[in-house]
């Protein structure tokens, strides 16, 4: 008996989640100006008083699923000047690192259908330090750390309130929710919490009437009507005072405008905070409301409030509440206990548990049509000259109205196409079901472009991520079929897979623009980790060969051979599909392997034995740019092995394969190894013969170069004490080793590829070496690490490589996380020291997190580490 994975297969246990942003301000969707400067155009300031066209922001709240209703706790300790409705932070500009979120929070567990969620939020009790975290942090060089909120001194002494704020579903619209606030100083302080409920604004843009209301019934209870949800209620356990006012923009305050309306969406503040008694409805009526307990708490107490928000009237709401929470955490607890069968130790189930958390609470209602945002709605006033051409304008056929997983609801509030990929990787391990739909949906009409490219992110859909999609489709694939007994869903594989021969279709023709089987993506999702900007426009006559956009379209080829392989067995159409990405794989190896061009120039570099970028240029000799980086990893990513059993049911795919071989010996003697079969007669197809190989794998198990005691950097160590550089007409390129921070403004400055390690291109990397021993067996041993005279299987490798970034998260002999780094307060106090962020990226040489820092979704990726342990 497991009642959650009952309930992840209902579609309505899922109409209620953690759905809402954590910041709207700042967003492609809700910039309206003339030049596209969406962190100018809106900010932090502003998202109080203004109404939201796409989407709502708030604190660890919930909304159905169309983001029709939204509720989300807000809170004042009587000191700041507003209240705390929305996380800080700062944009691109004020960082000096790009965007960051300057707050304490940490999601600490959900089950996948959300029938219970908890998270915790540390809030300062002096005033919050606002105007310090801009201009200290503005007066700071790339070549500095970030200046956090610890380090402004607001938790010193402990002058702050822990607020654990915590969901559970007695039904499918019936949510118990559960505020508890502690006290963690030793005096008195002040505490007003304003549970708040508000209608999203959709009457103000010219598309629909407003049909929406909420009211008061009596001290503990209001009532919400609209014509979508119907008639729902909140109660509150404990009388209180309910505010009320209308989610409308505030247009005098933000633009100096009458609008003629009374009530605005700032108004709680105004009340709360400046003790304004008029701006809020005294008819106890309108589209936005908040209880308002001010509390004092004494030093070391805590205090609960509960509430119940339901479809339809219930006479006792409180009667069974307590039991309720109690069996949906022990629910919770089961399904976890069960999914960790196995998992070894206390820390390691900890850690894969707020991992799968983080993943679970980024979940995000995402609405965004661009047609309608280009031209602008017709109840408001026309768009500036320049924004219909500001991006996008490509993509008008986007029209997107979906629960998305994204990287990060703070400084990533969008969804990324490669980083959703990973995302489901994990989502799979809790929820097969909502992971396939993720994959399908990207391939959808109204999110993938009619020439097959799907959408990067919202900030340019054009930029081009490495296409990782029939990867993630196969995996998520074989974990589904494998949690159903060896039963595969063919019709979602089948699904994907013929949208997939669009995108596919769609690299080969606008990525390969000699017809050389070579490819250049761009920067393909690794930021500034190349010598100069890959996607700028170089001068007529120059191309970028790409090692790392080959091999990720080589690795395509095999992933799409391996799905019609899997088809076939089911409907023999597909086995010349499986040939054609056969044939292609081979195709794109040899051009790989062999030399290219006039001048018998190829990404292989014989002298390094490494495979780097090559700069080619019309007339003139082609160029290596010989900096050794994760570029040259990733042909270690195209690997497959087909066992003879496979082509033993698959006659027309065998016969045609052999044939291909024979005509084309130089490609199955450089590239396949056709003929050397391996254990349990497998055949292995890679990019990479035995030596090469094993030349790749010294570099990269180098200490001295890739090897961290915390993964696989995506820079050589040995450019630290000399940079790479590449002289140019117009002067010196330098690429040196940053473990941290960027000190480059490429790509805005908040990311890194020049040093530090990332989760999905490591376990990639560890889902190849598998793959490899799969082939070669224990009887293939290498150096681990490279000169240290001990030799490993590529099992083993991978699996110590899998401990080293589990360490990351886990404590050392003396106590210490490598993901906290120099902060004791993380690392020593006992109410900080087991609660994790899941950083986008982490130190080369510390493990130290680093980058956005509340669950960027591809580090989730550790859990199934953990389980695959």
């Amino acid at each position: 008996m497991n009642p959650e994975s009952d309930r992840i297969e209902q579609k309505n246990w899922k109409k209620w989640g953690p759905y809402l942003s954590n910041r709207q301000w700042g967003t492609v969707r809700e910039d309206y100006s003339a030049d596209g400067d969406a962190w100018k155009y809106t900010n932090h300031d502003m998202a109080r008083s203004k109404a939201w066209r796409w989407g709502e922001e708030g604190i660890g709240g919930i909304s159905d699923d169309q983001q029709l209703l939204c509720f989300a706790p807000a809170f004042w300790n009587g000191k700041d000047k507003i209240i705390k409705e929305i996380f800080f932070g700062l944009n691109n500009e004020q960082g000096n690192h790009g965007e960051d979120v300057k707050e304490l929070f940490y999601y600490l567990d959900s089950s996948p259908s959300h029938s219970y969620m908890k998270m915790l939020y540390k809030y300062p009790q002096q005033a919050y330090p606002y105007d310090l975290l801009v201009r200290e942090n503005a007066s700071r060089t790339r070549l500095m750390p970030e200046y956090e909120l610890l380090d402004t001194g607001v938790f010193k002494d402990n002058n702050y309130f822990d607020i654990f704020i915590e969901y559970a579903k007695a039904s499918q619209e019936d949510i118990l929710i559960r505020i508890t606030a502690h006290n963690r100083a030793l005096q008195t302080a002040r505490l007003c919490i304003l549970p708040t409920l508000w209608f999203r604004n959709r009457w103000t843009w010219g598309y629909h009437e407003k049909h929406a209301s909420i009211f008061e019934n009596n001290e503990n209870e209001i009532e919400i009507s609209s014509k979508e949800l119907g008639t729902y209620f909140l109660y509150a356990e404990k009388p209180v005072e309910w505010l009320f006012t209308e989610n409308e923009t505030n247009t005098i305050r933000l633009y100096n405008y009458d609008d003629g309306k009374k009530y605005y969406k700032d108004a709680i503040n105004d009340y709360v905070v400046q003790g304004l008694k008029n701006v809020v409805n005294p008819a106890s009526t309108g589209t936005k409301a908040a209880a308002c307990y001010d509390l004092e708490l004494g030093g070391g107490q805590c205090a609960t409030l509960e509430f119940r928000l339901c479809k339809g009237m219930q006479k006792k709401p409180f009667s069974d509440f307590g039991s309720l929470f109690d069996l949906r955490k022990q629910e919770t607890d089961h399904f976890y206990n069960t999914l960790q069968t196995g998992i070894r130790g206390k820390q390691e189930g900890e850690i894969h548990r707020q991992a799968l958390a983080g993943l679970l609470w980024n979940k995000q209602f995402y609405d965004y049509n661009v047609g309608k945002w280009l031209k602008g709605d017709p109840a408001q006033p026309p768009p500036p000259a320049g924004h219909s051409t500001s991006r996008n304008q490509n993509w008008k056929h986007i029209n997107n109205a979906d629960v998305i997983s994204m990287p990060d609801k703070w400084e990533f509030p969008w969804y990324a196409s490669w980083d959703l990929g990973f995302h489901c990787l994990s989502l799979a391990l809790v929820d097969p079901t909502f992971a396939k739909g993720q994959l399908m949906m990207l391939t959808r009409e109204w999110y993938m472009h009619p020439n097959g490219q799907l959408p990067a992110y919202e900030w340019n859909f054009d930029d081009t991520n490495p296409p990782v999609h029939a990867w993630a489709v196969w995996e998520v694939y074989k974990a589904d079929q494998k949690k159903n007994n060896g039963k595969g869903d063919i019709p979602f594989l089948e699904s994907v897979f013929q949208k997939l021969l669009l995108n596919f279709t769609w690299w080969v023709n606008r990525k390969d623009d000699k017809g050389s089987n070579i490819f250049s993506g761009g920067f393909l999702g690794l930021d500034n980790i190349g010598v100069f900007d890959r996607s700028m426009k170089l001068p007529a006559g120059m191309s970028i060969e790409q090692a790392d956009g080959t091999s990720w379209m080589a690795m395509y080829a095999l992933n799409m051979m391996h799905i019609s392989l899997e088809l076939a067995l089911h409907n023999r159409v597909y086995e010349d599909m499986a040939t054609k990405f056969f044939e292609h794989f081979l195709y794109i190896a040899g051009a790989v392997m062999n030399n290219l061009g006039p001048d018998n120039s190829g990404l292989w570099d014989e002298e390094d034995e490494f495979f780097y970028d090559v700069l080619s240029i019309e007339g003139k000799p082609s160029v290596k740019l010989k900096l050794r980086s994760m570029v040259g990893l990733i042909p270690l990513f195209a690997v497959e092995v087909i066992r003879d059993e496979t082509l033993k049911k698959l006659p027309a795919f065998a016969t045609r394969m052999q044939w291909f071989l024979e005509h084309r010996p130089e490609l199955a003697s450089l590239v396949s190894r056709w003929t050397e079969k391996g254990t349990d007669n497998k055949h292995l197809l890679s990019l990479l013969r035995g030596h090469r190989m094993k030349r790749i794998l010294y570099r990269m198990l180098d200490e001295k170069e890739f090897l961290s005691d915390y993964g696989i950097r995506s820079l050589s160590k040995t450019y630290e004490t000399e940079a790479y550089v590449f002289p140019t007409e117009q002067g010196e390129f330098k690429v040196k080793y940053v473990p941290g921070e960027s000190d480059s403004g490429m790509f805005g400055g908040n990311s890194n590829w020049r040093g530090p390690i990332w989760m999905p291109v490591n376990y990639l990397l560890i889902q190849s070496l598998l793959r490899f021993h799969d082939y070669y067996s224990d009887d293939f041993k290498i150096e681990y690490p490279s000169g240290s005279g001990e030799a490993f299987t590529l099992k083993e490798i991978a699996l110590a490589l899998s401990q080293r970034l589990i360490n990351i998260f886990k404590t050392d002999p003396q106590g210490k996380r490598a993901c906290f780094g120099e902060h004791e307060k993380l690392q020593q106090d006992p109410e900080f020291k087991d609660y994790l962020l899941f950083n986008e990226y982490f130190h080369g040489d510390s493990g130290k997190g680093l980058g956005a820092s509340h669950q960027t979704g591809w580090t989730a990726l550790l859990a199934n580490l953990i389980q695959q342990s």
